[in-house]
């Protein structure tokens, strides 16, 4: 079963700018190169310490990053749900109430707001705090109920990030892969680069070696060159 990206609209959650770019870029580029509608909801973003030889980026910096990467992907509008320094990297002290009224009718890019018809948002399998709670409060607000009352995504999907297997419950290999063409990848590669603060040498989780070799492995689990892995939460055929 395939997806007819053309007739699609987007809606992609990240817990910080470059999460969207990190697991779903190859498919962001495949999308709006078939004309589908790619909107971005960021939950937070803020001052973050790092390795880099800086030791810190800034939220001025990062925001100055989305709007190089939103340009570069072509994006049809972005949005940052918890701005500051209250919320970056503490998402998991924001009541789930909060979040999911964001996500679900309060947010400009909400799922009420954009009736979208496929949602992808992180996976709960991740270290990292900002994306476990992200990902919890996506699933409640996508909660199943009427569809007559409630908006429904027909797809709604979790993608991966090579990070997100360290964990010890680490989740099972992606039960849905899309195929990217090499240049789906360069332009993912070349998105991840745009995110200055963020992109790595190798060996690192955000490095370009470990994008490509993700890239390739899940192409071979697929039988083709190249692939983004995805958890298929709901598919409505």
């Amino acid at each position: 079963m395939t997806i007819n990206w053309s007739e699609q609209r987007i809606l992609i959650f990240a817990p910080h700018p470059d999460d969207e770019t990190l697991g779903c870029g190859g498919l962001m580029h495949k999308a709006k190169a078939a004309g589908a509608h790619v909107f971005i909801q960021f939950l937070t973003v803020g001052d973050t310490a790092d390795l880099s030889p800086k030791g810190f980026s800034t939220a001025h910096e990062r925001y100055a990053e989305i709007k190089e990467v939103a340009d570069y992907f072509r994006w049809d509008d972005w949005h940052v749900a918890f701005p500051g320094d209250e919320y970056h990297l503490k998402l998991d002290q924001v009541p789930r109430f909060e979040l999911c009224n964001a996500i679900e009718r309060q947010s400009p890019l909400s799922i009420a707001n954009l009736k979208p018809t496929v949602v992808l948002a992180p996976h709960r399998t991740s270290y990292n705090q900002d994306h476990q709670v992200t990902a919890e409060a996506v699933h409640t607000a996508l909660r199943p109920s009427n569809n007559a009352l409630r908006h429904h995504p027909d797809v709604v999907l979790a993608y991966e990030e090579a990070a997100d297997q360290w964990r010890y419950e680490a989740s099972a290999s992606p039960n849905l892969l899309v195929e990217l063409a090499e240049h789906d990848l360069d332009a993912k590669i070349a998105g991840m680069r745009l995110y200055g603060t963020q992109i790595h040498d190798h060996p690192h989780t955000r490095s370009e070696l470990t994008l490509r070799s993700l890239a390739a492995l899940r192409g071979m689990q697929s039988g083709v060159a190249l692939a983004e892995g995805y958890h298929a939460l709901r598919w409505l055929a």
